[in-house]
């Protein structure tokens, strides 16, 4: 009861600090983007009452309220120096590092988690991918390796961990190696997915001086085993963006991926940027991991990127619309307006 209460009152307590923090939004004729700001203060406020499961983690103590996402970051790091034993914590926080573009900062955030949960399979694939992402070359070192190696022995079934040890491999020019890797993991895979990595297993033999593969032939059954998980996502810019992209230079970005997961996609396109709309349908096809498919997900959250510099990763100066959850399998068409208020 008396937790309730207390919830109760940070709520009342965080919405009153963020309307007040946010009031030129609303003055500004902003309402919606006003509320929503208020009420994610208000989550955020609570979740860490919650996480920390103290009181005191509420205090405002010197720090002023955030800002930005960078502000946020900065003094969720801040509560993981006097608590530093949370790991979820740092998943967190190597997760919004990664969307900020800060590789190494992430890399070692993810660290930081692995010295508290050693053994979580995904927590040690997800810390081997961050590391390689900081890696100047984007190359898994000894390290992440061993990761990768100790999520297969922790769980042997896990695909995504078998798929990377095979990038591994092939990186370092193993390339007998990663054929046998990634041909221990084909029976394990949906057809759209085995097809995926068959010619990447193809490309491996052949560097390796061996004969291609025989492909397996589907099921009509699971052939047709990822109908109704295509996504139809329809993009239009904002006025304001269509001067933006008259220069053609920019590029556009259509992404879906698991909502709260890794911000690795489970579908991607990449297209030139236009003022008119783009239509595109993200499928398997699209997926970047053979080992990860939007047809395995029963819900994506699906969102647009204008980017300058053509970079998948999120750069300063890009512009994202508002994430949308779609429920799968899915019929129609995603309405996506990027740039809108």
């Amino acid at each position: 009861m008396v937790k309730a209460v207390f919830l109760s009152l940070a709520a009342l307590l965080a919405a009153t600090a963020g309307g007040i923090m946010l009031w030129p939004l609303l003055r500004a004729g902003k309402r919606a983007i006003w509320g929503t700001l208020v009420a994610s203060m208000v989550v955020a406020t609570v979740g860490l009452y919650l996480w920390l499961g103290t009181p005191t983690a509420l205090q405002p103590r010197d720090a002023e309220a955030p800002q930005s996402l960078e502000q946020a970051v900065e003094q969720l790091r801040a509560v993981l120096d006097e608590h530093p034993e949370r790991a979820e914590g740092w998943v967190l926080l190597a997760r919004s590092q990664l969307e900020l573009g800060r590789m190494a900062d992430a890399a070692g955030s993810f660290e930081r988690a692995l010295q508290l949960e050693p053994d979580q399979p995904e927590l040690l694939v997800e810390a081997a991918q961050a590391r390689a992402r900081a890696h100047p070359k984007m190359l898994f070192d000894d390290t992440g390796l061993q990761w990768l190696q100790h999520a297969r022995q922790v769980a042997p079934d896990n695909q995504r961990a078998t798929w990377l040890v095979g990038i591994v491999q092939r990186q370092r020019g193993q390339d007998e190696a990663a054929v046998r890797t990634w041909e221990g993991l084909l029976p394990r895979l949906e057809p759209n997915a085995a097809t995926a990595l068959r010619e990447q297993i193809d490309a491996a033999r052949a560097d390796a001086g061996l004969p291609p593969s025989t492909p397996a032939t589907a099921t009509p059954a699971a052939a047709g085993s990822a109908d109704g998980h295509a996504i139809t996502v329809r993009v239009t810019l904002a006025p304001a963006l269509q001067a933006r992209v008259a220069a053609g230079k920019d590029t556009l970005f259509v992404i879906a991926r698991a909502p709260g997961g890794p911000p690795m996609p489970v579908a991607v396109e990449r297209h030139p940027a236009q003022a008119g709309p783009l239509t595109v349908t993200l499928d398997d096809a699209d997926s970047p991991m053979p080992t990860q498919k939007l047809s395995a997900l029963g819900e994506v959250e699906v969102f647009a990127r204008l980017s300058a510099s053509g970079n998948a990763m999120r750069q300063e100066g890009d512009v994202e619309s508002r994430p949308v959850k779609v429920s799968l399998p899915t019929k129609g068409t995603l309405e996506i307006v990027l740039g809108s208020p």
